[in-house]
């Protein structure tokens, strides 16, 4: 169990509830970006039964790249920002440490209480993995793997789990080499849930850091 966490102030979000064929969708408002000390909830993460569908949460931001970032934050953490997950994954976003040193971050303890810098960190990551990712995106965009047309947010999605490599590997083997993390989530679930976001503003930088001022 871990505690519930709220996000923006003022926003609304959509209760999806999937549980033996029935389906709840319901308005919640929410208070603000804390966590709730008299509130708990199970936190879910897919596993290896890629028809499984689990409880989520997500603001209504619409496909834009704040969508994508806050989708992104609650899926991976809830939205937790000081959140150390069992593998050493950390904030918001569950970065590894290597992954923050290469974005210029190695103040991990202020990292865990700076949402600015976890914000930045994660818009860095994104740049370097659209560079790597580049021509991946161009040849593949619109294509059907395994059920799932392929984007560049769902690919950018995908590398945020399990790194770039990955899934260069899953699309050129037509999905045939996957990828899943300790929890069982996997590749093609990020390519599938983080598809057809807006995030075209973010311009491919291999060099990509984040300004700590």
């Amino acid at each position: 169990m871990i505690k519930k966490g709220s996000y923006i102030l003022g926003l609304t979000l959509l209760v999806l509830v999937v549980s033996s064929g029935f389906i709840t969708v319901e308005p919640e408002k929410i208070e603000g970006f804390h966590i709730d000390d008299n509130e708990v909830m199970v936190y879910h993460v897919p596993n290896q039964f890629e028809n499984e569908e689990v409880a989520i949460r997500v603001p209504l931001a619409g496909k834009t790249f704040y969508g994508f970032a806050q989708k992104m934050a609650y899926k991976e953490s809830r939205g937790m920002l000081h959140l150390v997950n069992p593998y050493g994954y950390m904030g918001k976003y569950q970065f590894g440490k290597s992954a923050l040193r290469t974005v210029g971050i190695y103040d991990f303890q202020e990292f865990l209480h700076n949402s600015n810098w976890q914000d930045k960190a994660f818009t860095a990551l994104i740049a370097r993995h659209k560079w790597i990712l580049k021509k991946d995106i161009e040849k593949y965009s619109g294509r059907i793997i395994n059920g799932v047309e392929i984007t560049e947010s769902g690919l950018l999605a995908a590398a945020h789990l399990g790194g770039a490599g990955s899934v260069k590997k899953y699309l050129r083997s037509n999905g045939r080499r996957g990828f899943r993390d300790g929890f069982g989530t996997s590749i093609s679930s990020y390519i599938r849930k983080f598809s057809g976001y807006d995030i075209s503003h973010i311009k491919a930088d291999p060099e990509a850091k984040v300004n700590l001022e």
